[in-house]
């Protein structure tokens, strides 16, 4: 089995559990992902079977769209709602006008410094390795790029929005870093992947669908011209 195969993760499953599942199910040797979606994340994962696990950076490397729900007046440790939620500001008096000016100063470059429940390493430790026995490191910025923001939904303390973005951006850091800047906090309640890099969720197989079908159905949804 050599292609691509597009998955759209539920929420629970780590990149890798999907990873396992489809060497298991399938008797596939070799297998990976371009690019990790959070537990708690849904939605377009990139499938690299065979052959293709070469092509691994390439699809790394391209821009993903997501669509997410933060939450004011709370932060989490982790940055998003499987962390511990503490109280921080008062969201009730954060107007659209306001919200939507913090918004566009998160357009175009942007520093952001990776949170600290993440894989990044510093040191030869990575981060959440170092967080899950309560220290801290410091964690240099990282250039990323904002292609672009904007608010769907705006209905305090929850405001949805849409976001295009380059690698290695972390949506749960922008939450927490626009929560910040308004001057009240928030936290990342829902994160769906749309889009990475030309695949879509119009492409995705689910994984009810995965566990139920054969291999010959999983050949014919392979993507093999890139």
């Amino acid at each position: 089995m050599d292609g691509i195969l597009i998955v759209d993760k539920p929420q629970g499953m780590t990149s890798h559990d999907v990873v396992d599942l489809i060497r298991r199910k399938f008797a596939v040797k070799k297998c990976g992902h371009a690019g990790t979606l959070d537990p708690m994340a849904t939605g377009v994962l990139v499938m690299l079977l065979g052959k293709y696990t070469k092509f691994s950076a390439r699809f790394l490397g391209e821009d993903k769209e997501y669509t997410a729900t933060m939450v004011l007046g709370a932060t989490s440790d982790t940055g998003d709602a499987c962390g511990k939620i503490t109280p921080y500001g008062e969201a009730g008096g954060v107007t659209r006008e306001k919200a939507d000016t913090v918004f566009d100063k998160f357009s175009g470059e942007i520093e952001q410094i990776p949170p600290m429940y993440s894989a990044v390493k510093v040191n030869g430790r990575k981060l959440y390795e170092l967080a899950r026995k309560g220290k801290s490191a410091e964690v240099p910025p990282k250039r990323v790029h904002i292609k672009s923001i904007k608010i769907t939904r705006f209905a305090p303390p929850e405001i949805d929005f849409v976001v295009t973005c380059s690698k290695g951006t972390y949506i749960r850091q922008l939450a927490a870093d626009i929560g910040a800047s308004i001057g009240c906090g928030a936290y990342l309640s829902a994160l769906r992947r749309t889009r990475s890099g030309e695949f879509g969720m119009n492409e995705a197989l689910s994984v009810e669908q995965l566990k139920v079908s054969g291999k010959d159905i999983i050949e014919s949804r392979l993507i093999k011209d890139i």
